[in-house]
Parts: C-alpha cells; sequence; structure tokens
C-alpha cells in the first residue's frame, strides 16, 4: 500500500496534521500505538472549546473529522521506518507488514519517567501531578507537596509556579541540594522547605494522604507535584538520521521539518512543554508544510511528463482526480 503521507501517532498532534492533509485531498494514513501520554488523566483543560473533556473523548471525535474527509486510521505499532533510494519510505509494522509513503509525520510524543517513589506510580494522573497548567485549578487551595527529582531545574521552578494556585506549599528537595539564594526566593514567595529523603507516599481510602520521609515523619498532604523526566518517543527519528539539537531531542525547522527531506516531527515528541493545543498547532503548521512539499513535487512530475511528451493532464492525474471527485460525492461535497 502507498500513500503520500503516513502519520506515526494519533494524538491531538497526529489528527491534526492527517485533518488538515486529508482536507487538503491527501492520501493520508495514520497508525496508532494505542498508548496515549494522558490515558491517566480524567479530563484536559485549557484547550478551547473542549475545556474538561475527557482526553478520549477528544480523539474520538477527531478520528470521526479525519475518516470524513477520506483519511485512514489504522491500529499497529511501527517497528522501523526506512528511507529508500527513491527518497520514499517504508513503514513496518510489528506485525511484518509494510506500506510506502512519500512523507511521514511523527507524533509519538513523550514518555514520563517518574521519581522511584512508592506511591507516585498509583497516583499518577489523579493526585500526583507534573503540569498545574492542566490540573492546578481543580485542586486549589488543598495542601501540596513537590518532590524534588532528578529534572532539578524543573522541580524548583515548580516549586515556586504551584504556589499560585494553593497558599499551603512545601517543597521536598529529596536528593536536590539547593543553594542559599534558591532557599531565599522560595521561602519569601510562602514555599516552606522541608529537608530530608522522602520514603514513600501515604495513600488512605484511595486518596493522597501524605509525603512520609526516611526517619518516619510524615507530613500530611493533598496533592504532589513531581518533575517527571521526559523522554521522547523518537527511536524511528534516530534511525533515519534526523540531526539533534545541543539539549539531545530532534532539531526541527518552524514547520515541524527535520533535517531528513520527508519528514517531519511534531508535539512533545521533539517540544518537551508541548500542551494539547500547542502541539496540535505545531502539527497543523507542519501539514501545511508537508502539503506544499508535496505540491512542488506533483509540479515537477508535471513538468518531466511535458518534456517527455506526455499530455500535461497524465493518466495519473486523471485517477487520482477521479478518486477524489467520487469521495467528495460520498460525502456530499
Amino acid at each position: 500500500m502507498s500513500f503520500e503521507v503516513v502519520i506515526i501517532g494519533a494524538g491531538p498532534a497526529g489528527l491534526q496534521a492527517a485533518l488538515v492533509l486529508a482536507r487538503a485531498r491527501r492520501r493520508v494514513l495514520v497508525l496508532d500505538a494505542g498508548q496515549p501520554r494522558n490515558a491517566a488523566a480524567a479530563h484536559l483543560h485549557g484547550f478551547l472549546s473542549r475545556d474538561g473533556m475527557e482526553p478520549g473523548e477528544l480523539l474520538r471525535i477527531g478520528r470521526e473529522e479525519v475518516m470524513a474527509y477520506g483519511g485512514q486510521i489504522r491500529s499497529g505499532t511501527v517497528e522501523a521506518v526506512d528511507r529508500l533510494d527513491s527518497g520514499s519510505f517504508a513503514v513496518t509494522l510489528a506485525r511484518g507488514e509494510r506500506v510506502d509513503a512519500d512523507t511521514v509525520l511523527v507524533a509519538t510524543g513523550l514518555r514520563d519517567e517518574l521519581p522511584a517513589v512508592p506511591g507516585i506510580e498509583s497516583r499518577w494522573g489523579r493526585d500526583v501531578l507534573h503540569c498545574p497548567y492542566c490540573h492546578g485549578y481543580e485542586v486549589a487551595e488543598q495542601p501540596f507537596a513537590v518532590l524534588g527529582g532528578e529534572n532539578r531545574p524543573f522541580s524548583i521552578h515548580q516549586a515556586g509556579l504551584v504556589r499560585r494556585w494553593s497558599s499551603d506549599v512545601i517543597f521536598f528537595p529529596d536528593t536536590i541540594v539547593l543553594s542559599d539564594e534558591e532557599r531565599e526566593r522560595l521561602s519569601a514567595f510562602g514555599v516552606r522547605i522541608i529537608d530530608g529523603r522522602v520514603n514513600h507516599i501515604a495513600v488512605t481510602e484511595d486518596r493522597v494522604a501524605g509525603v512520609v520521609l526516611a526517619d518516619g515523619t510524615s507530613i500530611p498532604r493533598s496533592v504532589v507535584f513531581v518533575g517527571p523526566r521526559f523522554l521522547p518517543r523518537d527511536d524511528m527519528l534516530k534511525r533515519l538520521g534526523c540531526e539533534r539539537a545541543d539539549n539531545g531531542w530532534v532539531r526541527t525547522d518552524a514547520t515541524g521539518a527535520t533535517t531528513v527531506p520527508g519528514v517531519w516531527a511534531a508535539g512533545n515528541v521533539v517540544d518537551s512543554p508541548a500542551q494539547i493545543i500547542s502541539a496540535a498547532g505545531s502539527a497543523y503548521m507542519a501539514a501545511v508544510a508537508i502539503n506544499h512539499y508535496l505540491l512542488a513535487a506533483d509540479i515537477d512530475r508535471a513538468v518531466a511528463g511535458v518534456r517527455r511528451g506526455e499530455t500535461a493532464f497524465s493518466a495519473e492525474m486523471e485517477r487520482r482526480v477521479c478518486e477524489l471527485v467520487l469521495g467528495d460525492r460520498r460525502h456530499g461535497m
């Protein structure tokens, strides 16, 4: 099977790009491994007109919209993407099936590596959180804990940031050694600091109850904020040889284009802070750029055909237009 665009990942970024490209009358296939990053969250917030919606509902609606314009969506884990001598791509699925693509958009997101503190993983996405913009309003003015982690800059910034949502914030640096200036700034902003190694998160009646230190001290808390390590799911981009920036993440331009011609990336796979709405926005720009890239190739082929003595409106072009017209009639357009 051959497509003009294969999109890997059916989250908000992947589906947004698919919608734009399907409406541009491109042959689009979306491949989805079914592992959304926000699966543990009950609601999404901060997305205009979709605030409070269940994440799964957003994806369901998005899939329906893409398919209404002729885009195809299939379940499957991609094992590899290889660039062929022709400049196109072979996309191999875990079950051995192969599809070919003129272009590829990778929107596989990232993985949150949580601190290895007992109690965190089981409460993740409920009352153990990392993004106050996503969930802060819903837990406002409850007793907050912020746990220091391997992502030191994120943890210290988070300790001050969540103070906007609660007047009762305690920062547990754990393994982080704070400078005098960092302590002064946090204390001045009303953030209490309790040193000592964190042993576990206490849970009572299916709710966070507190933070327990290694010496047995238990501090009552209702909400815990943590700073995960953000690990991009970018193995396919590595395999293709996409250039990396100084921070180790794949480098893209303003449209999401990587350094490998014909390969784009959008969303959390190349932008760890991206929220749903910004991931979708970056994917929109990528989709427009992909369409322009394909358009240039379409025109190049048409010119080459005319120079060979073919008619400008080739049989292949006629076949494609017939397919699109029939598709438009099916959708009542």
